[in-house]
């Protein structure tokens, strides 16, 4: 008996695709929280300016927001084992070429590598959430937490060590480094994730369904019945709400450092690490989520979330000596946050089909206003002269997440 049938008989099918979606949650921002810590040397060896090095970090947050639609469509087209082979793939073949040295087109092989690595990640978005729908339907916050929890840690194991292996082997071979993560979930889920025709009650199909169109009407309706989720309110409310908490989360991640050591007073050689604890807090949030939903329920679960989250503008504007409670209850909250946004999705828009429709809306709003956030961030700071400003506009959108998110969680989630 061969060892992936082993653990299939071990763990059960179910098991096995959990172990396979963990270890592509490793892949999913890892090679992008890679490149900062080395931007400077990559910078001086492609003669890349400031403006052209920051296009080069913030290309895959453009795929997010403009390329969810397209990943949406091609995966209800083909089986979601495929199009987490096909992501996976992609984000191989980036982290590849970005590493390479191309000689006169090393430039140009660094963008291609990163919109892989982007294209990659964007169909892995919306297709884990898909797979978690289809296959623990009654765990989708329990499930999404772990995920998201496990993407929190490889963004900080590689946030810490790519420097350090920089310094070791060259900036080009400590970002290589972490296609080995590729080669394991690739060669997983070809291995161990049964293929289309696999064991009944574990394979990932083709999802197979197709919008119908009413009778009479001229309104496209879901397979399942109902009208599309582009037509109903609860479906913009909730890309408006993710986009608010995207955008908080992106446009403090570019300047916490500088906001620490400006506002609270925290020394410049340790506002880095101080601003760690915003990502590293994340992983408990992350895990914590699942369990306040499942016990709490939605609302006070977000109640909570939104308390943590604003603690970290206030704080600043307020009461910065307290600076370090507002960045740890914030980085809770904001992975917490992740996982109440996608239990939201699952609960009101039941079918798989549906489901991917506002994951893709949901996504590509919130993602393109994330995309801007950090310029926005830094425009109005250059415009005022100091960080107060921005984190109040920080503070207000949290605010407006708040309040759609009050009323989105007290909403009925039918289930088909």
């Amino acid at each position: 008996m061969g060892p992936t049938r082993a653990l299939t008989r071990a763990l059960g099918g179910n098991g096995v695709l959990l172990m396979a979606i963990l270890v592509a949650a490793l892949n999913l921002r890892t090679p992008l929280t890679a490149l900062p810590p080395v931007v400077s040397e990559v910078s001086v060896e492609l003669q890349l300016t400031a403006a052209t090095a920051g296009l080069l970090t913030g290309i895959p947050v453009l795929c997010f927001a403009l390329t969810t639609p397209a990943a949406a469509a091609l995966l209800g087209r083909i089986s979601l084992r495929s199009g987490v082979l096909l992501a996976l793939l992609l984000v191989l073949a980036g982290t590849c070429l970005r590493s390479v040295d191309l000689g006169g087109l090393a430039v140009a092989g660094a963008f291609a590598g990163t919109v892989l690595i982007g294209l990659g990640i964007t169909t892995a978005n919306v297709a884990v959430p898909m797979i978690t729908q289809r296959t623990f339907p009654t765990r989708v916050s329990t499930v999404t937490g772990i995920y998201t929890a496990v993407i929190n840690t490889g963004t900080m194991v590689s946030t810490a060590l790519t420097a350090p292996l920089a310094h070791l082997i060259g900036w080009r071979w400590a970002l290589a480094s972490w296609a080995v993560l590729g080669v394991l979930a690739v060669a997983w889920w070809w291995l161990a994730v049964p293929t289309e025709g696999g064991r009944r009650g574990h394979p990932l199909p083709q999802e197979g369904s197709r919008p119908a169109r009413a009778a009479g009407s001229g309104e496209v309706r879901d397979a399942v019945g109902g009208r599309s989720v582009l037509r109903e309110k609860y479906t913009w409310a909730l890309c408006v709400m993710f986009g608010m908490q995207a955008s908080s989360y992106y446009g403090l991640t570019a300047w916490l450092p500088l906001i620490l050591a400006d506002l609270a007073e925290v020394p410049v050689s340790a506002s880095g690490a101080a601003a760690s604890l915003f990502q590293g807090f994340a992983v408990l949030g992350s895990l914590g989520a699942s369990v306040g939903i499942r016990y709490a329920g939605l609302r006070p679960s977000f109640i909570a979330i939104a308390c943590g989250w604003l603690s970290l503008p206030l704080a600043l504007l307020v009461a910065p000596g307290v600076w370090m409670v507002g960045v740890s209850l914030a980085g809770a909250a904001q992975g917490a946050n992740f996982v109440l946004v996608f239990t939201l999705i699952s609960r009101r828009f039941a079918s798989v089909h549906r489901a991917r429709k506002a994951s893709a809306t949901v996504q590509s709003v919130g993602y393109s206003l994330a995309a801007v956030a950090p310029t926005m961030v830094g425009g109005v700071h250059t415009l005022t002269g100091g960080w107060q400003v921005p984190v109040a506009i920080v503070a207000g959108a949290l605010v407006i997440m708040t309040v759609l998110g009050v009323l989105l969680t007290g909403s009925r989630t039918p289930r088909a």
